[in-house]
């Protein structure tokens, strides 16, 4: 019998070359989709198609001269970048990708995931404090607020959804979205405004447009990491892809039923034999990639679509509308879990 620490193990190591694999696509689609937006050709010289695009350019990240500021705090300088790459990395196993596959089934998933989408403020503020240039403290301080603004509104739509399922499992929180039957059981059904409120914060978490404002090229050069360059700005580069894919991961799984089949109760009465078996496995898993793969498309549309507010219009919607909406969803929420719950509902 293989022990399962080599199981989870090798789970780890699948889902981490899976995230660096998924970064190098995203660019690609990126370019791709925001090419067709603006009516132009987009990447097509290096390979087919330009699908050879995204390596090259890591390529020209790794062979790039690493120039660090004289003045700046060289260890914190380096570690930012770490930093923020390893807790995008860890965030991945949390997610649940079909029926019992999940790296780590931990009974505190959902406050593993605030846990860390906390700390992950900590690499862009500390990126742009020991660089010692005022461009880049400037994009740390507004990383720390915007995030500190939408976290909370954040907690309070995933706390909406543990209200409804009960659990702070994410597996527990997907299988529940299974016993409405059909669609009618998920959480963007049962729950649209923590839905809507959830997907506006994670644009923010992410550093996304219109939420872009700690790099705000226009107004300090690169933001945060102005003063990086060749892998460590590479590393931050990845960490922003891989943060916006795991989000939408996020989106899926709590509120668009994760990695269950579109009426898959009615297709197990059909074919029973589908039940726990291998073929369920892989079809939850399309199902999965299929829904992720929308909302990955969606962040793209909507960075290309609408422009980046201004602060005080950040900060306008942070604290005086969405904070005030989700709190008083998530207290409704409640009212009715245990109104329901009274009448045997």
């Amino acid at each position: 019998m293989i022990p399962s620490m080599v199981w989870t193990a090798l789970g780890a190591f699948l889902v981490i070359n899976a995230m660096l694999l998924s970064a190098s696509l995203l660019v690609f689609a990126e370019r791709r989709v925001s090419a067709f937006i603006q009516n132009r050709p987009g990447p097509n010289r290096v390979g087919p198609l330009g699908l050879l695009q995204p390596f090259a350019d890591v390529l020209k990240f790794v062979l790039k001269e690493d120039v660090q500021p004289a003045q700046s705090n060289k260890f914190i300088h380096s570690m930012a970048p770490v930093v923020m790459v390893v807790i995008a990395m860890t965030t991945a196993a949390l997610i649940p990708f079909a029926e019992g596959v999940v790296v780590a089934d931990l009974n505190v998933g959902v406050i593993m995931l605030l846990a860390l989408t906390s700390i992950s403020v900590y690499g862009v503020t500390l990126a742009g404090w020991s660089s010692n240039s005022k461009f880049s403290l400037l994009g740390g301080l507004r990383s720390a607020a915007q995030m500190v603004s939408y976290e909370l509104s954040m907690g309070l739509a995933v706390i909406s959804v543990v209200l409804i399922a009960g659990s702070l499992n994410f597996m527990e929180i997907v299988e529940h979205q299974n016993s409405g039957g059909a669609l009618l059981g998920w959480n963007a059904v049962r729950n649209p405004i923590g839905c809507l409120i959830f997907i506006v914060t994670a644009f923010a978490e992410t550093n996304r447009a219109p939420f872009d404002l700690p790099e705000a090229e226009e107004e300090l050069v690169a933001g945060y990491h102005t003063e990086y360059s060749g892998m460590k700005f590479g590393m931050f580069f990845l960490a922003e892809y891989v943060n916006w894919f795991i989000a939408s991961f996020f989106i899926v799984t709590l509120f668009f039923g994760g990695y269950l089949v579109p009426f898959e109760p009615q297709l197990i009465a059909l074919f029973p034999a589908l039940e726990g078996s291998t073929l369920l496995a892989l079809l939850q898993f399309g199902s999965l990639m299929l829904k992720v793969g929308f909302f990955a498309f969606l962040f793209i549309w909507v960075r290309w679509t609408f422009p980046r507010f201004k602060y005080n219009q950040l900060m306008k919607v942070g604290w005086k509308y969405l904070l005030p909406i989700s709190l008083a969803n998530a207290i409704l929420i409640a009212l009715g879990v245990v109104l329901f719950g009274a009448v045997g509902l």
